[in-house]
């Protein structure tokens, strides 16, 4: 009977110390202060179909969806203006994305979700990238003027400008940063009108001093010729481009400060004024178109400096020019 038992207990003993082994080398390899084995974190993979900015990172781990990010980022902006295509960086707009937050919000996101990008885009940087832009391709329209060509009134064509629709630019140039887009930007030109153009212009005087005539044009066609009295020889009628300054009905007449007007006076409105009944001063000073009652002087270099005309005419002319009409007076 104890031999029986003996075999029994001593395996009861054998079993319970093993045990005891066993739980104490588990307890100390779980428990130690010094880890015996360190085992590798597994990469953190995003989802199917999930996309950054548009960028397809599904299945990529951290740092290969941020590689991806960044490339995609770094790829130039296409820009079309005027039928030119220019290159231009993200970085040389002041854009700078944040991509590890953006990967960090892909691993949490649902499958097949788009995360957004976070940009950071310097708005001055595109103002001043668009001022160069607008610098190159603005141009000025040009306006319509006027001058003499073989003693007639040519009148130039206007031209159109152009300048660059910035505010659509730099709305368009933003979001295709701050969404990561980089299909081709077609900024706008606007056209702008010349302020003055051919049909800007009015009636035009050219007094052909030499011959004695004066043209009156309405722009460039021709509208009516009239015979005139200019400057003796002492007192020559002014060539050059001038104006009408000033228009007066049924006029006084002052004399001028020269030595052939010396002791004479003020003539008041009527018959035999030297002005007739229509003054048309002209930038030239003390010179100007006028009536004269002497009809006998027309055809001649007979007066001090002015252009007389028959007083009915001077009437007619009076109603068809304007203070600013242009007057060429030329020596033909």
């Amino acid at each position: 009977m104890i031999a029986a038992d003996g075999p029994s207990a001593g395996s009861t003993t054998g079993t319970t110390t093993a045990a005891t082994t066993t739980a104490t080398t588990a307890t100390t390899a779980t428990t130690g202060t010094t880890p015996t084995l360190t085992l590798p974190r597994t990469p953190r993979v995003a989802r199917v179909g999930v996309r950054i900015g548009g960028v397809d990172v599904s299945g990529l781990s951290t740092a290969a969806a941020a590689a991806v990010v960044r490339s995609s980022f770094d790829d130039p902006l296409v820009i079309l203006v005027n039928g030119r295509t220019l290159v231009v960086p993200p970085t040389a707009l002041g854009a700078q994305a944040k991509v590890l937050a953006a990967v960090e919000r892909a691993l949490r996101a649902p499958p097949g979700a788009n995360v957004w990008l976070g940009v950071a885009v310097n708005k001055e940087r595109v103002d001043v990238y668009l001022r160069d832009l607008a610098r190159r391709f603005d141009r000025a329209a040009v306006d319509s003027r006027l001058k003499l060509h073989n003693l007639r009134p040519l009148i130039t064509k206007d031209v159109k400008g152009r300048v660059l629709d910035r505010p659509f630019a730099r709305q368009a140039i933003v979001a295709a940063l701050e969404k990561n887009l980089r299909k081709p930007i077609h900024l706008r030109l606007k056209e702008t009108r010349a302020a003055t153009g051919r049909d800007d212009f009015g009636p035009v005087i050219v007094i052909r001093r030499g011959s004695n005539r004066l043209y009156l044009y309405d722009g460039m066609r021709f509208k009516k010729r009239f015979g005139v009295a200019t400057g003796a020889s002492e007192f020559p009628t002014p060539l050059g481009r001038y104006q009408i300054v000033v228009k007066w009905r049924n006029p006084w007449w002052y004399p001028p400060d020269s030595d052939w007007a010396k002791g004479k006076e003020p003539v008041p409105p009527g018959p035999g004024n030297p002005l007739g009944t229509r003054w048309m001063g002209i930038s030239a000073p003390a010179v100007g178109i006028h009536g004269t009652p002497d009809a006998a002087s027309i055809g001649y270099s007979a007066s001090h400096g002015c252009i007389r005309m028959r007083i009915p005419e001077a009437e007619w002319i009076f109603e068809h020019v304007e203070v600013g009409t242009p007057v060429f007076i030329v020596p033909a």
